[in-house]
């Protein structure tokens, strides 16, 4: 082992060898030159050097003379810290000692005792951790035995790579058209996962026997001299299988390392990364959680590592669909690690996933700053953009994403969608014509680009395009698109040439009467559609109500001193989500992120009024509890019960007065909010010391002015807004008629739910008033009709 004395003066010579203007400092591309001088065996990407020296030059910035670069004693702390063995890099470099000059200094000393052994190995293992720029496979790796093995197991892997390629059976598919999901590596980027995706036939006789050679070599591995040495092996042997793409026999040699070293956070840290990438989501997490367990309790030796390890953790999570606890830890790795722009790109689509647009475009803008051709931080800071109205800039960023990464079919799809929404859909049909050039399956491309051609006007074109959606997937949509699209062809001959769906008035509320009890109001029936569109997205409406009881039983929620001073069971959005994972564990990763979204922009903006990033729970149930799956009764009873759990009613059988018309202005401010908010608030004030038993709250819920009177229509919709009317179709729409069909008592003309409750009637049928009635089915129709009939008979008679 080389004494400090030896080591400086190496340190020294490899300095001055590489410093090649002699300026006392060594800049980006003297430090790239060591870099690869260093690492003969590799073959470094550009990329991968840029990282190295991004790295570098960020952790060493105290020891950085502005242009000149990194000075010798930011090299000589590197060695220090553990970036790279000396005694190795001089040696590969072919360097001497100038003794003639260094009088006194020590010789380098062979080890020859098992103790000096013991010792250079652990020296060795200290440096190896915290290996921050050597990117290769040659960071961890310590003992020469490894070497054997790394290079034994390249050739078993090189003969099954030819004869599967032979056999025909080995396939490489191109990732370069869709969005990067920005994945962080022990050491930042790497060739480990390239844009090509590697697929392995696993059943044939040829992958058998790279097992069992495999296997002979994971046994040489276990027979090593010491723990360490096996401990070196295995790693090894995982990442180079990882590097060869195959992620089950990798995760295998890290499992082993991780029982060698349990509390080393590599192992930890790479099986997290195969177990992700074998789609398995839960167990990846619970990894990444014990590489940050080790990480945290290892101090700062690990402290470059964590960036990558909260990364990880939160790209995991998202595969689970947990994408506001996935936030979290994006935050952190930006708070740790300012110029990881990945970490911000992440935050930043994780943000405008949960529908925080404006957060979002912020954490998106500073990713691209940091790296302005970062084609994906373009994408979603488009799509951001466009979420908030601003169409011509998100336009600009597209088209920018695009430019970049031409084949980009996020981008691309995106870009259409906004065209399709301003009206330009000659344009939208481009893009979508564009995405299925790279992506010629996608089923959604081709039905939209079919939506747009109708919109341009190119009719027959539209068809073909349908007829081609309808090859790839045999979709309901498609087959009501296709129905729709007939009906308009009619409409189009009969109104001599009048234009698909221009030929509607929309009538002031006023004019829209009602016939009967049970038809509901148009304005109710709006409001209604919207709620039950949010039961859909949410699937809220299959959480039965009972969970919530559940829930309110078994979780232990510790209070909470809000500014006002009132004890509260309020808990962090991040929390909320594991409980809403709990209520509707039902769901589809993809699935359940899209019901946090909505839940989020609906109803916690709401509740978190402050943007404190915590919510009132008893609150929150109460406000879920209407819109769960159950008889209305339970239901109310329920949010009854979520409002007597709260600390400030708990132990009674009465709400206080005050909360009850809080959670009834709540309740509407969410789901009614074109009928305004309650007076009751106004009338009676925070003052008000009364409380209400449960029949007194009922009679408020049900209150159809300043209550939630609408349930009863809810109810009714959620019942029957599947109902298909026969041949019916809108006469506005021209769809057919799905749920309640509105007829129009004078004229006869019928109307969908949506039609009827935007005031849209034919412009053929000019009336003073309109007076409709609400069938929920045909059999009600029918029912009518015959009663019709009877009296019309009871009367000629």
């Amino acid at each position: 082992m080389a004494t400090r004395g030896t080591r400086s003066e190496k340190v020294k010579r490899i300095f001055q060898q590489f410093d090649a203007n002699r300026d006392g400092g060594l800049n980006r591309d003297e430090m790239a030159a060591l870099v690869v001088a260093v690492n003969p065996r590799v073959k470094f990407s550009d990329e991968q050097i840029n990282a190295i020296l991004d790295e570098v030059f960020r952790t060493y910035g105290e020891f950085i003379d502005g242009e000149k670069g990194l000075t010798y004693d930011g090299l000589l702390r590197t060695y220090d810290d553990g970036a790279g063995d000396v005694d190795r890099d001089f040696d590969a470099l072919g360097l001497e000692l100038n003794f003639d000059e260094n009088k006194g200094s020590s010789v380098v000393c062979e080890a020859s005792s098992s103790s000096i052994v013991d010792e250079r190995v652990m020296e060795s293992q200290k440096k190896q951790r915290t290996a921050a720029w050597a990117v290769s496979p040659h960071h961890g790796i310590v003992f020469d035995d490894t070497w054997k093995l790394v290079d034994d197991l390249e050739i078993l892997v090189k003969r099954l790579k030819t004869k599967q390629a032979k056999d025909g059976k080995f396939k490489n598919d191109n990732f370069d058209a869709y969005s990067d999901a920005g994945w962080s590596r022990e050491l930042g980027p790497s060739a480990e996962l390239s844009e090509k995706r590697i697929y392995w036939e696993e059943s044939g006789p040829d992958y058998a026997v790279f097992v069992k050679e495999l296997g002979a070599l994971r046994s040489r591995a276990d027979g090593a001299r010491s723990r360490e040495e096996a401990f070196d092996g295995h790693m090894a042997i995982g990442r180079v299988l990882y590097e060869h793409q195959l992620f089950k026999e990798a995760l295998i040699s890290f499992k082993r390392s991780c029982e060698l070293q349990p509390t080393d956070v590599r192992p930890h840290f790479r099986a997290g990364n195969c177990l992700y990438v074998l789609g398995k989501y839960k167990e990846a997490k619970e990894e990444f959680l014990l590489a940050l367990e080790s990480a945290e309790a290892g101090g700062n030796q690990w402290g470059y590592l964590l960036p990558q390890i909260y990364v990880n953790l939160g790209i995991a999570l998202e595969g689970e669909g947990m994408v506001l606890s996935a936030c979290e830890y994006y935050r952190e790795a930006a708070i740790l690690c300012p110029t990881h722009f990945r970490a911000l790109k992440l935050l930043g689509s994780a943000l405008f996933g949960v529908g925080e647009y404006r957060a979002a475009v912020k954490a998106l803008e500073e990713a691209i700053f940091m790296k302005p051709d970062y084609a994906d931080a373009h994408c979603d800071l488009a799509s951001a953009l466009h979420a908030m109205g601003e169409d011509e800039r998100a336009i600009e960023v597209f088209q920018k994403a695009i430019d970049l990464k031409p084949g980009h079919v996020d981008a691309l799809y995106n870009l259409g969608g906004l065209y399709m929404d301003l009206g330009r859909f000659q344009r939208a049909s481009e893009m979508y014509t564009r995405v299925l050039a790279v992506w010629p399956n996608h089923w959604r491309a081709q039905l939209n680009k079919a939506v747009s051609l109708l919109g341009a006007g190119e009719t027959d074109e539209a068809k073909k395009a349908l007829k081609e959606a309808l090859k790839m997937t045999n979709r309901v949509e498609l087959h009501d698109a296709i129905y729709h699209l007939k009906q308009l062809q009619k409409k189009k001959v009969k109104t001599n040439g009048a234009k698909g769906e221009g030929a509607f008035v929309v009538v002031e509320p006023s004019k829209f009467k009602t016939v009967g009890e049970k038809t509901a109001s148009r304005q109710d029936l709006g409001n209604t559609l919207q709620i039950r569109a949010f039961q859909r997205i949410t699937r809220l409406s299959r959480c039965e109500v009972d969970l919530l009881k559940k829930e309110m039983s078994e979780t232990d929620v510790p209070l909470s001193y809000s500014g006002g001073g009132g004890p509260q069971k309020s808990i962090r959005k991040p929390n909320l989500e594991d409980i809403l994972r709990r209520l509707l564990n039902f769901l589809k990763p993809e699935t359940f992120q899209g019901a946090v979204k909505a839940i989020n922009e609906k109803i916690l903006s709401v509740l978190d009024e402050t943007g404190s990033g915590r919510v009132d729970l008893g609150m929150f149930y109460a406000v879920l509890a209407p819109i769960c799956n159950g008889p209305p009764d339970k239901r109310k009873r329920i949010a009854f019960d979520a409002l007597l759990w709260r600390p400030v009613n708990e132990g009674g059988s009465q709400i206080r007065k005050v909360d009850a018309v809080q959670y009834i202005k709540l309740l509407r401010a969410i789901y009614v909010p074109s009928h305004g908010v309650s007076e009751m608030l106004e009338l009676h004030g925070e003052t008000d010391t009364s409380t209400v038993s449960f029949n007194e709250f009922l009679v408020m819920f049900d209150d159809p002015d300043w209550g939630f009177g609408i349930m009863s229509t809810l109810l009714k919709l959620e019942t029957g807004d599947r109902n298909r009317h026969g041949r019916h179709v809108c006469s506005v729409c021209h769809y057919p008629i799905i749920g309640s069909r509105f007829k129009e008592a004078k004229s006869h003309f019928s109307l969908c739910n949506q039609c009827y409750s935007e005031g849209k009637v034919p412009s053929s049928f000019k009336q003073d008033e309109y007076k409709f009635k609400e069938y929920g089915s045909e059999a009600e129709a029918m029912k009518d009709k015959c009663m019709c009939f009877t009296l019309q008979s009871y009367k000629a008679s």
